[in-house]
């Protein structure tokens, strides 16, 4: 549901780019509130602090990635190119997804997120019985894998770039490849 505060909706917009940039350690309520045009105050008006405030960015960006890129289990190679294309065109998803592990690992994993993957391990693990995809592993490895080769460039180092991929695929189309080629 969107928000309707307009406020609101610039501090979690600002919010979301600093905690990006700069984890949560790093983030600064101070350079939010420029960003934002608003001041602390109203910031923690919203916002009891820049941990609640970093949950809220979180929640929001999980929702994104479940709502936005829905699994067909039938196209996983296709579902992995989606991912792609998200983390190329929101490189801030997987920033904030890696803040959230480095940052806040003992908090365990987020509730949404969980309830999702587990319905995408389920959706994948029928599929295997009616012989639809490949069994070749476990639903739960088949749902990280992935995940995992989608995630390839965002998560590398900038260097890795220099090396450049093949001039006559896109990285969506790579990603599809490798996945296909996994599933036989």
């Amino acid at each position: 549901m969107r928000d309707r505060n307009p406020a609101r909706r610039r501090i979690l917009a600002a919010a979301r780019k600093e905690f990006a940039a700069h984890g949560i350690a790093g983030a600064r309520v101070d350079r939010i509130a420029v960003i934002a045009k608003a001041n602390k105050a109203l910031m923690y008006h919203y916002f009891e602090s820049k941990d609640e405030l970093f949950d809220a960015v979180f929640s929001t960006v999980v929702e994104e990635v479940v709502t936005g890129i829905p699994l067909d289990v039938y196209d996983l190679p296709g579902y992995a190119a989606r991912l792609v294309e998200a983390y190329e065109e929101h490189p801030d998803l997987r920033r904030l997804a890696t803040w959230h592990r480095l940052e806040r690992s003992s908090d365990g994993p987020h509730e949404v997120a969980c309830h999702n993957i587990r319905a995408r391990v389920d959706t994948i693990a029928a599929a295997q019985r009616e012989g639809r995809v490949s069994d070749r592993y476990p639903p739960d490895v088949t749902l990280m894998l992935v995940h995992h080769i989608a995630t390839v460039w965002a998560s590398a180092p900038a260097e890795l770039d220099l090396a450049g991929a093949p001039t006559s695929w896109s990285r969506p189309g790579l990603v599809a490849d490798a996945v296909e080629r996994l599933l036989r």
